[in-house]
């Protein structure tokens, strides 16, 4: 039988682990196992879940990170004990995706990997893999990682380091670590990620673009919703934002600028917002902590009257994804992949950082209605967005790539 591996930091949690989880249940719809090994979370699965270390593991590695900036070189004895399991399991094909996160080791996976022949399709959700340490460089301007890192002027974003400075080393590591694969296969997710790693040392690598795909059956517009009543938002014209985590790159400083030039009845709701955020918050925008419910997103998605994604570094986007399944009008920043998802008819592409033209995008959809928007956006996303559609591709590559029993 046809065996999938699939290796990510999170398994059935976050964006990536449910991309992980919905190519597995694909997998296994095809007649093969389906494995998703990961790190450091989880939640119930269809395939069959190896824990890659223990929490033991994962803080030794983020103390190596922290003092010495040596992600993803520690978790020796966590990685050995996995490339045994993978000799064990003989997997057809093994895909990559998110190898940061506290669990791995790249000198042991990869030496491994490129011994083994063992066909590798990696899907690439950010830049990580091609700098000496961030994994986003484009708020910052950085185009070191095009040559070689070095004084990186992000130390202190993920994966943090309290001062110590390796990103030349680290590089070049993953120049030769990589740069040595000769079973490899590059998937990037839009078309800005696959531009990228043409500029990089992966340029030598065939690319197979593949978009995040979304559930098109959860997240779809809804004509009953309770959300507005039981927060009091009734009679508002609503502004939503989403994100996992809102640092500065994901706009939140821009939304509190926003909140200032409303009027009437527009409202601004923000969701993931950690408790200390929320304390500051002013009182023109409603703030929720992050959910893991799909259900409740795409309730807050179908309500909206427009979803605004004011983040300066995307590989894809996918909440903007969703909301547009949703059948709501967006708004993006004109930068990194933002703007490919934006075709006419679904939204705006507003200028990066821009305040003021922001809300003039926003008063152009309040003119206009949501609906005149809706039809556009259901069909953009059920065309390019649908994750059945999108990850069906996966399986094709598998077949071509593989060598199958």
């Amino acid at each position: 039988m046809n065996i999938l591996l699939q290796i990510n930091v999170e398994a059935n949690f976050g964006s990536t682990g449910r991309i992980a989880e919905a190519i597995g249940n694909l997998a296994t719809a095809s007649g093969w196992q389906s494995y998703i090994a990961y790190g450091r979370k989880k939640r119930e699965s269809s395939s069959q879940l190896i824990a890659v270390g223990n929490k033991w593991d994962h803080l030794r590695h983020l103390l190596q990170t922290r003092l010495f900036d040596r992600h993803g070189l520690g978790s020796k004895g966590a990685t050995r004990r996995f490339i045994r399991q993978i000799e064990l399991l003989d997997p057809t094909i093994i895909h990559l995706h998110n190898i940061h996160g506290y669990y791995l080791n790249l000198e042991l996976l990869f030496q491994y990997l490129t011994k083994s022949g063992i066909p590798v399709v990696w899907t690439f959700h950010d830049c990580w893999p091609i700098t000496g340490h961030c994994s986003h460089f484009e708020h910052v301007g950085c185009n070191k990682w095009q040559n070689e890192c070095y004084s990186c002027p992000q130390l202190n974003t993920y994966p943090a380091s309290w001062g110590k400075d390796r990103s030349r080393k680290n590089h070049q590591l993953k120049k030769r670590l990589f740069s040595n694969m000769d079973n490899l296969t590059l998937v990037p997710v839009s078309n800005w990620l696959g531009t990228i790693l043409k500029k990089s040392f992966f340029s030598k690598f065939e690319q197979r673009p593949i978009s995040n795909g979304v559930d098109t059956e959860i997240f779809t517009p809804r004509t009953k919703n309770k959300i507005r009543a039981k927060y009091g938002l009734e009679n508002t014209f609503m502004l939503l934002g989403v994100a996992s985590v809102w640092s500065s790159t994901k706009g939140l400083s821009d939304f509190l600028k926003l909140s200032e030039m409303l009027v009437n009845n527009e409202q601004i709701v923000l969701i993931g917002l950690s408790k200390k955020q929320l304390k500051s918050l002013p009182k023109s925008i409603i703030g929720i902590e992050r959910t893991d419910s799909i259900e409740q997103l795409a309730q807050w998605y179908a309500t909206t009257d427009i979803y605004i994604n004011p983040s300066v570094e995307e590989s894809f986007g996918l909440t903007t994804a969703e909301a547009m399944a949703c059948g709501t009008p967006v708004i993006v920043y004109d930068t990194t992949a933002c703007p490919e998802m934006v075709s006419p008819g679904v939204g705006y592409v507003a200028k990066k950082n821009n305040i003021q033209d922001l809300y003039e995008q926003i008063c152009r959809v309040k003119k206009i209605g949501k609906q005149s928007f809706s039809a556009a956006c259901r069909k953009r996303a059920l065309e390019h967005y649908d994750k059945n559609r999108n990850f069906q591709k996966y399986l094709e590559l598998y077949k071509e790539k593989g060598i199958f029993q």
